[in-house]
């Protein structure tokens, strides 16, 4: 059984210990997620930290939002990250949702799915070590991952699970509980199937929980919030917490019950109590 920690946002100079922590456990990555305009850490740069204090788990990004990244600096970053690591890093990519962070970046929100598609294409052409474009040569170092990092895409259009089928290694699926997550799991399998990939598609799926006393719970609820708030739909988001030992055993068990190869459980308090907590209520 394969699950993994998201890791909190609110205090960045506690990474390492929930780096370090989880890294003596069970648990098989870390996940960060990526935002530009709001006060979490930026997520390459804190992987690359948390890389040097571990030596055993994966590192991932939960999801990255390319769009909004230089291709050719993300395309050096994400190689020398997996290096460092010694192939450990998964790129979870995505194309994003905030007109703010697009208006801080400089590209047009509308056109943010067809950035990334150009985006997956110099990504892939500089990690097999080819030059990256007319006049300009090949951007190194190689990644320890032959042909880049493994690639995770995040979303629900039927466009991104195309995109996993075109361009990835697989599907990471978020804020949905097993039973609606299946369809998207199964859009994904028929994509791989439809563009003739070799295997199957590695699905990952993450939750979001926080397990501890009321004060843990209650602040993860807050940073919930206000996350999501942009959406509009943040109470919705606050009251999927799962916040119980028995509703996060039942989550993982139906998430690996339709498919999943590894759960990401999302931790929003940092709380790193919470680690020990919830290797006891899974192994």
């Amino acid at each position: 059984m394969k699950i993994g920690l998201g890791l909190p946002i609110d205090d960045p100079a506690l990474l390492l210990t929930w780096a370090r922590r989880a890294d003596a456990g069970p648990f098989t990555a870390l996940g960060l997620l990526d935002r530009l305009v709001f006060d979490n850490p930026e997520p390459l740069v804190t992987l690359a930290a948390l890389a040097g204090a571990t030596s055993r788990i994966r590192l991932q990004t939960e999801v990255l939002i390319a769009p909004v990244h230089g291709t050719a600096l993300l395309a050096k970053q994400a190689a020398t990250l997996d290096r460092m690591s010694s192939g450990r890093f998964t790129l979870g990519i995505g194309v994003g949702g905030r007109e703010d962070d697009c208006l801080a970046a400089g590209i047009d929100i509308r056109r943010r799915g067809r950035h990334l598609d150009e985006q997956m294409d110099l990504l892939r052409r500089t990690w097999r070590g080819e030059a990256y474009g007319e006049g300009v040569g090949p951007i190194g170092p190689a990644p320890a991952t032959p042909g880049g990092p493994e690639v995770l895409f995040g979303g629900f259009a039927p466009a991104a699970l195309d995109r996993v089928a075109r361009f990835g290694d697989g599907f990471l699926g978020a804020a949905l509980p097993p039973r609606s997550m299946d369809g998207l799991f199964r859009g994904v399998e028929a994509a791989w199937e439809k563009h003739d990939r070799p295997g199957r598609p590695r699905l990952v799926a993450q939750v979001n929980v926080a397990l501890g006393p009321a004060a843990t719970v209650e602040q993860a609820r807050r940073n919930l919030l206000a996350y999501y708030a942009f959406t509009g739909r943040a109470d919705h988001m606050a009251d999927g917490l799962l916040s119980t030992p028995e509703a996060i055993r039942e989550a993982v068990h139906g998430f690996l019950g339709i498919g999943a190869d590894e759960v990401m459980l999302y931790c929003w308090s940092s709380d790193a109590d919470q680690i020990d907590r919830l290797a006891d209520t899974l192994f």
